[in-house]
């Protein structure tokens, strides 16, 4: 499978809904890039989380939810289905949703497009950060679709969006269910979470036999209005700091890729051989040995009620009484 991590920065810096819902400055960027891809061969490409729009829930305002759109029937649809019918390729497209069947409900989606331009299913985000500057609560909840597997004409892929990565049963979840190639779209800034960076999606694709794509965006946006972060020490600003980009691909067997610019956008194009997966399952059994039953027990005690941790407790250090005999017999 030939899949491409593609990084953006959204721009210009103005007020997006100046020129109204969609930016079409991005998405003649997006449409450029994703042309590149297909001219580079590209079998499955995935965007940012919610590519179209500036991340700016930090500010909490409302007005960003003009940038929400039908997941099948939306203009970032709409424009990457065209493209995935032109270059025969599958296309993940992280968006703001729109459930228009359900009172018009707000989902942080990733919807999967077939390359016959299909939707074949969509993907909500399982957790959702409520740290700040990230509290994407105001805007939307946890995802109701579970840890779906889409099968396509080059293999097995699932969306694990961005939060969802600091989350190990989240990735646990979509190696069970057979995936192959799990992309991680996300939206993170350096002061937050570069140290993780490295090191999550790696470790998930390690621990679950699956090539991983960590994807996040670049740049510094500039929101219109002043907003507080919750953060300790900062007053009122406009952005929340530079998106830090580095975009790369970890494999099954520990190796990973260089990272994309921390500044620049771009594309990262891998040749992922799948035998791996199977290959690295053979020779570590990490799957043969994973003793689910021992922790789903585990799993389904903890979120009862009653629920009493195993912790064994030191005898000597089992009460005040002993610990004052302990001293009195020392001569303290």
């Amino acid at each position: 499978m030939a899949l491409t991590a593609c990084q953006t920065c959204f721009s210009p810096p103005q007020h997006p809904l100046d020129h109204g819902p969609p930016h079409q400055a991005i998405f003649t960027r997006v449409e450029e890039l994703v042309r590149m891809a297909g001219q580079a061969g590209v079998n499955v490409l995935c965007l940012q989380e919610a590519w179209p729009m500036p991340f700016a829930f930090c500010t909490r305002e409302r007005e960003w939810c003009e940038f929400a759109e039908d997941a099948v029937t939306g203009p970032s649809t709409a424009l990457l289905s065209s493209l995935a019918v032109q270059y025969r390729m599958v296309i993940i497209s992280p968006i703001l949703e729109r459930d228009s069947a359900h009172a018009d409900v707000i989902w942080n989606t990733a919807v999967v497009i077939g390359h016959n331009g299909n939707v074949i299913g969509k993907h909500r985000k399982n957790h959702i950060p409520r740290i700040p500057p990230f509290d994407e609560s105001h805007y939307y909840m946890e995802g109701d679709t579970g840890h779906p597997v889409f099968q396509t004409a080059y293999g097995r892929v699932a969306v694990n969006i961005c939060y969802g990565r600091h989350h190990p049963l989240n990735w646990l979840a979509f190696g069970l269910n057979g995936a192959e190639v799990v992309f991680n779209p996300s939206a993170t800034i350096g002061a937050l979470s570069e140290p993780m960076w490295g090191v999550e999606a790696r470790n998930a694709a390690i621990a679950n036999s699956y090539f991983v794509a960590a994807i996040n965006r670049v740049g510094t946006e500039l929101y219109p209005h002043a907003f507080t972060t919750g953060v300790q020490g900062q007053g009122p600003r406009q952005d929340m700091g530079p998106f830090y980009g580095s975009s790369y691909v970890a494999a099954p067997d520990a190796s990973r890729t260089p990272g994309l610019s921390r500044d620049r956008e771009g594309l990262l194009v891998v040749d992922a051989d799948l035998n791996l997966c199977q290959q690295v399952r053979d020779r570590w059994g990490f799957q043969m040995t994973a003793r689910y039953p021992l922790y789903a027990q585990l799993l389904s005690d903890f979120i009862k009620p009653g629920y009493k941790p195993q912790v064994v407790v030191d005898p000597t250090l089992d009460s005040s009484a002993s610990r004052k005999a302990a001293d009195c017999k020392k001569g303290r």
